[in-house]
């Protein structure tokens, strides 16, 4: 495994690969300079994070290796079909994984969402429009949220 730290808007991001494939993204305290060679993958996945920071960047384009049960890897890939711009209920993720009644499950699947931000778990809010917990923190959250309706042409995000 390898891993490299890029500072952001919304703090440090810890960025983690094998050789092939971004295996979790994580909010950390602070930056660090990695002594070893950096995989193209990790050159990649930064580039791509600080274009979207930036916003330049609507869709990632990386090899994804999150490790969940069957159903989070259910829950995060409805979550990755979220378009930049756009928000999602727990209700709407649990219907299109055919668990309507599970809204709690997919609240706590997308919580352990281990590659936030590319896997875009921020964009799940409540039915009622209401942001809800998310692992960064509210505040960064709204930060994501604010940050994709101020750079998309869309304006339907609820917050």
């Amino acid at each position: 495994m390898h891993s490299i730290t890029i500072n952001t808007p919304v703090g440090f991001l810890e960025i983690t690969s094998s050789e092939n494939a971004i295996v979790a993204v994580s909010f950390v305290e602070s930056g660090y300079i990695s002594g070893k060679q950096i995989p193209e993958i990790l050159k990649n996945a930064k580039q791509q994070l600080l274009e979207y920071f930036i916003g330049s960047r609507k869709i990632f384009d990386l090899p994804l290796e999150p490790k969940g049960t069957e159903f989070q890897l259910k829950v995060w890939k409805e979550v990755s079909k979220i378009e930049f711009g756009e928000t999602a209920s727990y209700l709407d993720i649990a219907k299109a994984t055919g668990s309507e009644k599970n809204t709690r499950a997919v609240g706590l699947a997308n919580g352990k969402n281990p590659i936030p931000i590319i896997i875009p778990c921020h964009r799940i809010i409540g039915s009622d429009g209401k942001l809800t917990g998310y692992a960064g923190g509210i505040n960064k959250k709204q930060w994501l949220l604010k940050h994709e309706l101020e750079n998309s042409t869309k304006q339907n995000l609820l917050f």
